[in-house]
């Protein structure tokens, strides 16, 4: 081997390693060469929709604070039940305080008992008393033995405070509360994604299929699909980016990207000359680290809010030369979904190339282009109206000379 070739593959290999330690750093693995032969890595997007991005080093975390309805919300559900109990322990327990160091300041404690004493806080013997009046007034319990009179004005006062405390915490806590119970992820659930995609013909169209469809009877309105496909490259100034998105295009310009999802829907990206696996075959597809995410977002029609479902397909769940079996049938009048068979896939017939004006035998096929009706040649590059405009131009000058005579 020329040690030229020797040295230029060595770096080659250098690269490749310092490429999958960035990846694996950046994924937060603890095996620093989690990529090395095989073509496998952390997922950036889990199957149940779930992104593994961790954020680390954040300083300004003062910006959770001013949002703090939005962070409440985001709390899981222990975290948030301790916080909606703490509020209200720590609010109650405060006034009972103020309420106990208000009796203690008038001499209600050492008059308790003295009939003729014209208490500010009516039996409060302690602090245990003083937090059953706080708690009793706050949520307005009223058990009549305990109570703040009038013969103080500081009294009085404090207790509207507490009211409009009690009031502010109720409206805080019931509203996450409800956003929290009401949010539309659990109708995720039951928005289904097919486990592999499969890449066939259509139409004499090579195309990237995969499934979706609805559990529910209640269909989602105003659904749309997306799609992007996550791989990392080098730049040619050698720049490394290990999370670069592309666009897959699953009918944005056609309007096929919305959906009446009643039924099982089959999304198609057609593999064409701006497809991102227009240079991806077979075998390369084996050796490839990419990652696509699909996400299906909607309108739930009971509630109204958003819905987004999400989830993801590596290099080894798209299955070459492969087509979804028909799970719909009519029976009695009607259309019948067999769930059983939504990801069921069989084999077909499938050339290793995904350049479809390339393949043997497709290379006399006419493309039609993107900006009009204007077809050409795919091999030789030759615009077919031209062609037929040089090819009709003898008659016509023919026909000039024989008017001319």
């Amino acid at each position: 081997m020329v040690p030229g070739n020797r040295r230029h593959r060595d770096n080659q290999s250098l690269l490749l390693v310092h490429r999958d330690y960035l990846r694996c750093k950046l994924l937060g693995d603890e095996q620093p060469l989690c990529v090395t032969t095989n073509n496998q890595r952390q997922r950036y997007v889990t199957k149940d929709g779930k992104c593994r991005v961790n954020l680390g080093h954040i300083k300004d975390k003062s910006r959770f604070i001013s949002d703090i309805f939005t962070t409440l919300v985001d709390l899981k559900y222990v975290w948030f039940l301790l916080v909606f109990t703490a509020c209200y322990i720590l609010t109650w327990m405060s006034f009972g305080g103020i309420y106990f160091l208000g009796a203690w300041l008038r001499d209600d404690i050492a008059h308790v008992h003295d009939s003729q004493w014209q208490a500010c806080f009516e039996n409060v013997d302690g602090f245990l008393s003083a937090l059953l009046l706080s708690l009793e007034s706050q949520r307005t319990i009223g058990y009549g033995t305990r109570r703040v009179t009038a013969n103080c004005p500081e009294g009085v006062v404090l207790l509207m405070s507490q009211s409009i405390t009690g009031s502010i915490i109720d409206a805080v806590m019931v509203g996450c509360m409800f956003v929290k119970i009401s949010r539309p992820q659990q109708r995720a659930q039951t928005l289904i994604f097919s486990k592999h995609c499969v890449i066939c013909e259509r139409d004499e169209k090579l195309c990237l299929l995969f499934r979706i469809g609805d559990l529910r009877e209640s269909h989602m309105v105003d659904a749309k699909i997306r799609a992007k496909l996550i791989k990392s490259r080098q730049t040619k100034e050698g720049e490394f980016i290990p999370l670069e998105q592309s666009e897959i295009n699953l009918g944005y310009d056609t309007g096929g990207d919305r959906l009446l999802l009643v039924e099982p829907q089959t999304i198609t990206h057609i593999i064409n000359h701006s497809s991102p696996f227009w240079e991806v075959g077979a075998k390369r597809l084996k050796r490839e680290i990419l990652e696509i995410i699909v996400i299906l977002e909607g309108i739930v029609e009971a509630s109204g809010m958003t819905c987004q479902a999400r989830t993801s397909y590596t290099q080894d769940e798209i299955l070459w030369g492969h087509r979804f079996a028909s799970c719909i049938s009519l029976e009695k009048g009607a259309f019948l979904v067999d769930y059983s068979g939504f990801d069921k896939t069989f084999e077909v017939q499938m050339p290793e190339s995904s350049r479809w004006a390339e393949r043997p035998g497709r290379a006399a096929a006419l493309v039609v282009g993107l900006g009009g009706d204007r077809r050409f040649c795919a091999r030789t590059g030759e615009d077919e109206e031209q062609r037929q405009q040089q090819s009709r131009a003898p008659g016509i000058r023919g026909t000039l000379q024989t008017k001319t005579r």
